[in-house]
């Protein structure tokens, strides 16, 4: 379908999503295929938008993915009636790639970028970049501002435009809902799109199962079935779920299996804290405390059986390289485990802190001898992606006689789900991963 629109129309492919390796929300090669594809397909034009990571990759590694999606379009364009390029573009913290409503601005932004053709101009991606960190020193990848490619006149090389087909080529869901909703519906209230295109729209997958978003997907949803969460409201086990805007999704649409929505309003109570909008390392203590007031208040109401909080902290402070501030987000998040202990032994119940990846842990690369590396001047590399280190898993129940499964084979983050099971008095499905615990 969406080959067959552009054929008719004459416009070109779009491809927007995330330009890099880090296989976190997207990967290059999956773009790169489709690229290839289009030329296969003998369609004419093609433009990129390209958004930049440098926080599932190191920092400023940008303009190596540019380059080797640049080197593609300049061997597909050696060819006769082909016209590839690179359309606009910015950083993932900047435009477009805002999740769970914390920030419609950077999606409207990225909206205008993109389909309008607003924003700095230059002649390359390339361009765009140096230029940037020429006046920016210190400037992530992550926190590039937008630009549009123009040609010799002066004119947006790709503009989003009436009978074009576009493919977001993100796989993860939770950054690409926002602008899904303001290229694909009809009735959008977020902010004025001032037109939408009529355009043929679809995501490399369905990003919410609720949703049904968006309509048109190039590769099925996992099916992901019988969460914990599910379980839990399918057995009328009572829950609360609580985060800042940032990691709210985390204790909800993910933890859910890729849905907006509750499994039964009845059993399930939601409360999303709104957070700040300075830079994290500026607030490196973000809302963690007011996530642990509502914690205490739904704990001590005595209403929940199970309840689950995420601090975003160690995530959001660790991807920001300033290793201080990452220190401080730390340190806030203990301080509230601190808090908790107390109240979790008087009430005799159980709590577990674990994480589901490495950040702040290692704030700086780090060579095969464990060593800090350096740029040429002397400056410790930062490392902005997630880490490949062993995560915590750590059981407070005080009044309880409960010991570690030292015979658990290859303990990970999916026995978590019959342990909560075990701290409960249930039995887990034969298909769950074992318990972490015995007694």
């Amino acid at each position: 379908e969406l080959v067959e629109r552009v054929q008719a129309t004459g416009k070109p492919m779009h491809f927007m999503g995330l330009l890099s390796d880090g296989n976190v929300h997207s990967h290059i090669d999956h773009l790169l295929a489709m690229i290839r594809r289009c030329d296969t397909e003998n369609v004419s034009k093609v433009r990129v938008h390209v958004l930049l990571d440098g926080r599932d990759v190191p920092e400023t590694s940008g303009l190596l993915y540019i380059d080797a999606l640049e080197e593609l379009l300049s061997a597909i364009n050696r060819q006769a009636n082909r016209d590839y390029r690179i359309a606009s573009g910015g950083g993932r913290m900047r435009i477009t790639m805002d999740r769970y409503e914390a920030e419609w601005p950077m999606v409207e932004r990225g909206y205008m970028t993109h389909v309008h053709g607003e924003g700095r101009v230059f002649s390359s991606a390339r361009e765009a970049v140096l230029s940037y960190r020429d006046e920016m020193p210190g400037l992530s990848d992550q926190n590039l501002p937008p630009f549009v490619i123009a040609s010799a006149d002066g004119k947006p090389v790709g503009r989003i435009e009436d009978g074009s087909s576009v493919v977001l080529f993100n796989f993860r869901g939770d950054r690409a809902i926002e602008i899904s909703l303001a290229l694909e519906r009809e009735v959008f209230t977020q902010f004025d799109r001032r037109g939408r295109p009529d355009i043929l729209f679809a995501g490399m997958m369905q990003y919410d199962g609720d949703l049904k978003l968006p309509a048109r997907f190039l590769v099925p949803p996992p099916a992901i079935e019988r969460t914990l969460g599910e379980y839990l409201a399918r057995n009328q086990i009572t829950q609360f779920a609580c985060s800042e805007t940032q990691k709210f999704g985390h204790v909800t649409y993910f933890w859910n299996g890729n849905r907006s929505g509750k499994f039964d309003e009845r059993y399930e109570e939601y409360l999303e804290i709104a957070s700040g909008t300075l830079p994290f390392e500026e607030r490196p203590w973000m809302k963690a405390a007011e996530i642990t007031d509502a914690l205490i208040a739904a704990l001590v109401s005595g209403k929940h059986r199970h309840l689950r909080v995420n601090y975003a902290n160690g995530d959001m402070v660790g991807h920001t390289g300033f290793r201080d501030a990452a220190v401080l987000a730390v340190e806030a998040v203990d301080l509230q485990l601190g808090r908790l202990l107390p109240v979790i032994e008087k009430l005799q119940g159980a709590m577990i802190v674990t994480a589901d990846h490495g950040n702040a842990d290692e704030m700086f690369q780090l060579d095969k001898n464990g060593k800090i590396e350096e740029d040429a001047a002397g400056k410790p590399l930062v490392k902005t992606s997630h880490t490949l280190n062993k995560v915590p898993f750590l059981l407070y129940a005080p009044s309880t006689k409960l010991a570690i499964d030292e015979t658990v084979r290859e303990p990970g983050l999916a026995n978590i789900a019959a342990t909560v099971l075990h701290l409960l008095g249930l039995s887990a499905p034969g298909d769950y991963r074992l318990s972490l615990l015995r007694g």
